[in-house]
């Protein structure tokens, strides 16, 4: 027969029982699991199953399985509680690794939408301006007269930057010629003849001259804007 001291009772059975409370000492055929001094002084404060009442060994035993259970049922409830935490952690990171990208495509969908209405905005703008034939020739110009056709000719967005470069090359004259240079006309083209490939008229007749400069620029430069940014870091384009 085996004896187990526990806190309280002293357990005699053929098999181990569970017991109430914390294990002090086993012994089982005559191997200690404590020393024998702790065991003796934890059996004389003790009580052997055999000596309580029958009718209270059933209530022993159940309290110790009752215990067991709560040890098992706390013990899964941590588990539980860890893994739900863990559970939530990895939600919470999706979550916000889901909405990250939803602000980046919102952001990009913007930036999209944008781009399309300023391209829209553009071929508006260009398909609105009048071509360098559709102007009757004329004597000679003004340039008031000059001016007006360009307004006509170059895209609404362009034309301020533009007229600051014509400003700066001919003070709108399209006869004004560098004797020294060779260039010649609104752009001050160099040399002038290459505006012959706006049309054969390029001496006489300005909008002959804005059309080349607008070829000239949105060519080299991607635009009147993009060719008075150079003009103003170069002063010359």
């Amino acid at each position: 027969m085996s004896r187990i001291s526990v806190r309280g009772f002293a357990v005699a059975s053929a098999t181990a029982v569970t017991t109430v409370g914390a294990v002090v000492g086993v012994a089982a055929g005559g191997t200690p699991a404590a020393d024998d001094n702790n065991f003796e002084a934890a059996a004389a404060d003790t009580t052997l199953l055999a000596d309580i009442p029958a009718g209270q060994q059933a209530q022993v035993q159940t309290a110790s399985l009752t215990q067991q259970a709560d040890a098992q049922a706390s013990a899964a409830d941590a588990a539980a509680k860890k893994s739900a935490e863990e559970s939530a952690r990895l939600q919470a990171a999706k979550d916000a690794k889901s909405k990250k990208q939803a602000a980046e495509d919102r952001v990009e969908a913007e930036r999209k939408a944008e781009q399309k209405k300023k391209e829209e905005a553009e071929r508006a703008s260009r398909s609105s301006v009048r071509d360098a034939a559709s102007f009757s020739a004329q004597g000679s110009y003004s340039v008031a007269d000059v001016k007006a056709m360009a307004r006509q000719m170059v895209p609404a967005d362009q034309f301020q930057c533009f007229s600051n470069i014509v400003d700066h090359e001919s003070t709108w004259n399209y006869r004004a010629s560098n004797p020294s240079s060779g260039a010649y006309g609104l752009m001050q083209a160099l040399p002038g003849h290459k505006m012959s490939s706006a049309g054969a008229d390029w001496q006489t007749n300005p909008a002959t001259q804005i059309k080349w400069g607008l070829s000239y620029m949105d060519g080299r430069y991607g635009s009147p804007c993009g060719a008075w940014s150079f003009w103003q870091a170069n002063n010359w384009y």
